[in-house]
C-alpha cells in the first residue's frame, strides 16, 4: 500500500484507537487511514482492490449495534459524520495491510 503521509503516534495515542469487539483486539479503518494518511474512503476501496488477500478472520464489518455500543462508551467521540458502519481490522489484518 503505498503510503501518502505516515502519522506518527505515541504509544498511548496508539493503544486508544484499540478497540476490544467480539474479544478480539482490533483497530477501526478510518484510524487505520489517517495514520496511513489516507481518506477512510480511499483506504477501503484499497482493501477492496486486494480483497483477496484478507481472510474473513483479518477484517469484518461492525453490526450497527456494535458500533452504536462502541459510539456511546466514548461519549467525546470524533467519529460525527461517519455515513456507515466502519470495518475492524484485527493485528493479521493490519500486518497484511503492511504487504499491500
Amino acid at each position: 500500500m503505498e503510503q501518502h503521509g505516515l502519522m506518527i503516534l505515541n504509544e498511548t495515542d496508539l493503544r486508544s484507537k484499540i478497540y476490544t469487539i467480539r474479544g478480539l483486539q482490533v483497530m477501526l479503518d478510518f484510524d487505520l487511514a489517517a495514520i496511513y494518511g489516507y481518506a477512510a474512503k480511499d483506504f477501503n476501496r484499497q482493501i477492496k482492490n486486494n480483497i483477496e488477500r484478507f481472510d474473513d478472520d483479518f477484517r469484518f464489518q461492525l453490526s450497527e449495534q456494535e458500533f452504536k455500543n462502541l459510539r456511546w462508551n466514548f461519549s467525546t467521540s470524533s467519529w460525527g459524520g461517519l455515513r456507515y458502519v466502519p470495518y475492524a481490522f484485527t493485528e493479521q489484518g493490519i500486518y497484511h495491510m503492511l504487504t499491500l
